[in-house]
């Protein structure tokens, strides 16, 4: 655990280094670099970006993949006194540039993928910010690139070479360490401000946890993207406080993964639904995870179905868990429950505190279901801009999902209040891809929903009808939103109809639709359509 002298979560690097100095850190198929070699790095890049102007509490954006240079850039930001904004690679250069200006960011660290995205996100963040909301000034961001840099760009190489030690300073605590990009309750996406302590704190819940989820001996398999939290704090924050080796994988490939496990004697993989379902469906996965302790689910719901077929085909235990960006992430896991079930999220962590309420804010009956409302150390402290929305006057956070508590104590997610489709993990909400789709000249009504998906958890289901007189194909929207949304955000499915239904006050009946893409995709599970 962090103790009372760490601050700052780089600090959590330099008390791993005093125990654990020579093990290996980071490990890829060509690489390993032990915890001083990654120690040494991140001091000599938060030098360099200090000595290029990052100041105190400046924001430094990173569009990088799973890999040593994220991990540096990111720990060297923090050791800097900067604000790490990590976004997402696969995003557009149009949502870069909102996202990139509206925090801000002083720099943008990227690389392949993502790289031309970026460029082109710079060049246009003037105009991407009309009647955006943000900070009064905001810079236009230089670039620090991990290939050749082109003229007015730094190379990642050059910073990371700096020959001098970072400048001292006291940002940690309840500073922002963090900013990361979620849908909250708004329409509009917006980063959610994680401090110092939320992030620690979150850590220390996890390692209290009897026996240790991950102790020095463990190789974790670091596959998960690290801009998202799941990946940022619960796969790398765990790996630095435990001492672990993270063995980096950029991207998931079902047979290659299982070959880096078995290649590299991983332990304990943490993964997300995808990756699991497609395991499930592998004649040699048992053999390939036959050295792993855990798997560990979370980000979106798990199939009951998956996890019986894996559990009795491998004999690893697969623990779940329930997190949200605004939890650093972890609110609970299965690793607190004495008896694994399916279906279940387990118990909140040590510290944390969770109550079901009905509408009006009042707990619910024992058994029954209610939104999930939740206190602790290691929540957030509100949204950018402005840190609004963030924890009551008396520290709960209402989390906008459903769920019941059994008569053991477990937790068992229901439903979300929420309008969110969560692809893979990611929110995706569903106005800002409406109004994406009202931009092609031809639609004239949109409505976006969730529908079940079993690689992804939920897929995106787009129903559109047409201007009078005018056409629109299914592949016309696929090809309209290729160039206008990230991957994960582009509507799977597309329905073009007459016209949408609407309610008595004119709303669309979204509720219809959702019964409807429910029942079509039950269809296609079954093989029927």
């Amino acid at each position: 655990m962090s103790g009372p002298s760490v601050r700052n979560v780089a600090d959590l690097l330099t008390r791993t280094v005093a125990r654990h100095s020579d093990r290996p850190a980071l490990v890829t198929d060509t690489t390993t670099t032990t915890w001083a070699e990654v120690d040494a790095a991140v001091s000599r890049f938060a030098s360099g970006l200090q000595r290029r102007g990052v100041g105190v509490g400046d924001p430094v954006a990173l569009v990088l993949p799973t890999s040593e240079e994220f991990v540096v850039a990111y720990l060297g930001t923090l050791r800097a006194g900067g604000v790490a904004v990590p976004l997402n690679t696969e995003y557009t250069a149009g949502e870069l540039a909102r996202l990139v200006g509206r925090t801000g960011a002083v720099a943008v660290v990227a690389g392949a993928p993502g790289l031309v995205a970026v460029r082109q996100a710079v060049a246009g963040i003037a105009d991407a910010l009309t009647d955006d909301p943000g900070p009064e000034v905001r810079p236009v961001p230089w670039v620090v690139v991990t290939g050749d840099a082109m003229q007015d760009e730094v190379a990642y190489a050059d910073v990371a070479a700096d020959d001098g030690l970072p400048v001292p300073h006291e940002r940690g605590g309840e500073d922002v360490a963090v900013m990361l990009f979620t849908s909250g309750s708004s329409a509009d996406p917006r980063a959610a401000l994680l401090s110092h302590r939320a992030l620690v704190s979150n850590l220390d819940q996890l390692m209290a946890i009897e026996p240790a989820p991950v102790t020095s001996d463990d190789v974790m398999l670091a596959v998960l993207p690290l801009f998202h939290v799941y990946g940022l704090n619960t796969v790398l924050g765990q790996a630095i406080v435990s001492g672990a080796s993270m063995v980096l994988a950029p991207r998931f490939d079902a047979e290659g993964t299982l070959r880096t496990i078995v290649e590299h004697g991983v332990t304990i993989v943490p993964a997300a639904p995808p990756m699991l379902v497609a395991w499930s469906e592998r004649e040699d996965v048992a053999e390939s995870l036959a050295r792993v302790r855990y798997l560990a689910s979370g980000a979106a719901p798990l199939p009951v179905a998956v996890i019986e077929h894996l559990t009795e085909t491998t004999g690893v235990p697969i623990h779940q868990g329930y997190g949200l960006t605004e939890a650093a992430p972890v609110v609970s896991t299965t690793l607190m429950s004495p008896t694994l079930k399916p279906g279940s999220v387990g118990r909140p962590l040590s510290g944390t505190e969770v109550m079901l309420v009905d509408e009006s804010g009042e707990p619910v009956d024992e058994g029954d279901p209610g939104e999930v409302v939740v206190r602790g150390p290691n929540l957030f402290s509100g949204y950018w801009p402005g840190d609004v929305e963030g924890p009551d006057p008396d520290g709960w956070w209402r989390t906008g999902d459903v769920a019941y508590v059994d008569a053991d104590g477990d937790l068992f997610l229901v439903d979300r209040i929420k309008d969110l489709v969560i692809v893979n993990g990611f929110n995706v909400y569903p106005r800002e891809v409406e109004e994406v789709l009202l931009e092609h000249p031809a639609i004239a009504q949109a409505a976006v929903l969730p529908v079940p998906d079993r690689r992804t958890g939920e897929a995106v289901k787009a129903v559109v009808a047409p201007e009078p007189g005018a056409t629109v194909t299914e592949q016309e929207v696929h090809d309209f939103c290729r160039t206008r949304l990230a991957r994960f955000k582009r509507p799977t499915y597309v329905d073009v109809v007459e016209s949408l239904p609407r309610t008595a006050t004119g709303k669309i009946a979204k509720g219809r639709l959702r019964d409807l893409a429910v029942r079509e995709a039950d269809k296609r599970r079954a093989g029927l359509t």
